[in-house]
């Protein structure tokens, strides 16, 4: 009786190390990665896409202000017509998105000063619908980088994957490898972000920066060219990482804090 006890015993101790072996592994979330939502609105026509940019200006803004949230505001640099805007929202962490999102809709300042827009747009739709994207900061890249004020030029990218798997190892060959790359020839970052949930999954997007279209076309040269991406991009682990890639190019309106 007692050996059994003793041998019942020892594969308890055993497998509760084994247990906290694998406990161990499991890093828990950074809560000082930024978490970014992406916003794409499109409308029918210009007069609309006027009455969302007060909304932002006058409105969200002001209030996401307060609560430490910054916010980025662009067009197309194609001019498209009917518009298409995009914002960026850029909160501390996790927590403080879900904060924010319950403080909102209780800031009787942001109430009063988006009304008559509430009122009016609830009775005249002014957009179609928007597009939402949650992302995560990656970890070598975990805060915002606020782009010089000359800045006059933004490209987004979005990297689609076909599994998660191939996602995570292209997440990691920026992480390791070629974000200090881009900083080395000029690309410029602003963010990098992993899709929590969107429309497209499994992706990430990352912005970057330019003064205009001649210099971004002259990085991206040197990038292409570096012997630094032909070692890297030539590695098995990276093999079959990306299936598409999308690009649009932005210009940062006259209230945008980025």
């Amino acid at each position: 009786m007692k050996r059994r006890n003793f041998l019942k015993g020892s594969a308890l101790i055993a497998g509760a190390a084994v247990a906290g072996q694998a406990t161990a592994k499991v890093t828990p979330p950074d809560s000082e990665k930024e978490i970014y939502e992406w916003r794409v609105y499109h409308f029918k026509n210009g007069g609309q896409k006027n009455k969302v940019d007060g909304f932002y200006r006058d409105a969200l803004i002001p209030a996401m202000n307060e609560y430490g949230v910054k916010v980025g505001a662009f067009g197309e640099y194609s001019q498209t017509d009917p518009p298409t805007v995009h914002y960026l929202l850029v909160y501390k962490s996790m927590a403080d998105y879900h904060r924010v999102k319950k403080a909102l809709w209780n800031n009787e300042t942001f109430l009063k000063q988006a009304k008559s827009y509430f009122e009016d747009t609830a009775a005249n739709g002014v957009y179609t619908r928007f597009e939402t994207y949650l992302l995560e900061a990656f970890d070598a890249i975990p805060q915002l980088r606020q782009p010089d004020k000359s800045r006059g030029l933004f490209e987004l990218r979005t990297y689609e994957s076909n599994n998660e798997e191939a996602g995570q190892r292209k997440i990691k060959m920026f992480n390791d490898e070629e974000l200090a790359l881009f900083d080395k020839v000029g690309l410029h970052a602003t963010f990098f972000g992993e899709i929590l949930a969107g429309p497209q999954m499994p992706a990430l997007v990352y912005m970057l920066w330019f003064n205009d279209m001649d210099e971004r076309t002259a990085n991206w040269q040197k990038f292409v060219n570096s012997p630094e991406w032909k070692e890297m991009s030539g590695k098995a682990e990276y093999a079959n990482t990306v299936s598409v890639v999308n690009k649009v190019f932005l210009v940062p309106l006259d209230y945008s804090q980025i």
